[in-house]
C-alpha cells in the first residue's frame, strides 16, 4: 500500500466513527479499491480499546457502505455497457484506479460461471470482491437479489475482519496497527478466506449430517 494512504488511515484511526466506516468502505466497493482490512480491522480494535463503538454496528455500518460502493459499480456498469467499461479499464485513470481489462475479463468470467450466487461469494475474495458488481451491472442482475447477495457476503466479510481486530487488539500496539495491517493484508486476507470456507463448510456439514430418529415405541410395545 502507498504510504500516502498508509498516513491517511493512521490519522483517520484517531477520528474513526460510523460515517467514516460507510464512507471508507463504499470508497473500497468501487472502483477506487483499496484493502478493507484498514478499515474494519481499526474500528474493531477501537471499539474493544475505548468501547465507543460496538462491533455489530461496525458490521451493519461496513455493509452499508460496502452495498453504496458496490450499487456504483452495479449502476454504472448497467447503464453505460460493457464497450464503455472496457474503455474505461485500459485507460490511464482505469489503470490508477488498479482496474485493467485482464481484472474485469477474470471477474465476468467469474460471474458467468457461478451466476448470481457470484455477488455473495465473490465479496470474500481479493481481487474479485471490487470488481464482482460490474459483470452483475453487464448482466443486468435483478437489483433486490443484486442487494440481498452482495449485503450478505460483505457481512460474512466485515464480520470475519472485526473478529480479527478483536484478536489484534490483544497483539498489536495501537501506533503500529495500520503499518502491520498495511504489511500483512495479503496474509490478513487469506486467513479470513480460510475462515469463511471453514464456516461454510461447518454449516455444509451440518445441513448434510443424517437427523438422528428419536426412539419411539409402537403402540404394540406400549401395550
Amino acid at each position: 500500500m502507498e504510504e500516502g494512504i498508509v498516513s491517511l488511515f493512521q490519522g483517520a484511526l484517531d477520528n474513526l466513527n460510523y460515517w467514516w466506516i460507510i464512507v471508507f468502505m463504499a470508497i473500497e466497493s468501487s472502483f477506487i479499491p483499496f484493502p478493507s482490512e484498514v478499515v474494519m480491522i481499526p474500528a474493531a480494535y477501537m471499539a474493544a480499546e475505548e468501547g465507543k463503538m460496538s462491533y455489530l454496528w461496525i458490521i451493519v455500518f461496513g455493509t452499508l457502505g460496502a452495498l453504496l460502493g458496490a450499487l456504483v459499480n452495479y449502476g454504472l456498469s448497467y447503464f453505460i455497457g460493457r464497450p464503455i467499461v472496457y474503455k474505461f479499464a485500459n485507460s490511464r485513470f482505469g489503470h490508477m484506479c488498479l482496474i485493467d481489462e485482464a481484472k474485469v475479463q477474470k471477474a465476468e468470467a467469474y460471474f458467468d460461471k457461478r451466476g448470481n450466487i457470484s455477488t455473495l461469494v465473490g465479496r470474500m475474495i481479493p481481487a474479485i470482491r471490487q470488481l464482482i458488481s460490474i459483470p452483475a451491472g453487464l448482466a443486468k442482475m435483478n437489483l433486490g437479489s443484486f442487494i440481498l447477495f452482495t449485503c450478505l457476503g460483505a457481512a460474512i466479510w466485515n464480520g470475519i475482519l472485526v473478529l480479527i481486530g478483536h484478536i489484534c487488539h490483544t497483539q498489536i500496539d495501537k501506533a503500529t496497527l495500520i503499518g502491520t495491517i498495511s504489511h500483512y493484508s495479503h496474509i490478513i486476507g487469506i486467513g479470513a478466506i480460510i475462515l469463511v470456507i471453514g464456516i461454510i463448510g461447518f454449516l455444509i456439514y451440518q445441513g448434510l449430517k443424517p437427523v438422528k430418529k428419536a426412539d419411539s415405541t409402537t403402540d404394540s410395545e406400549k401395550e
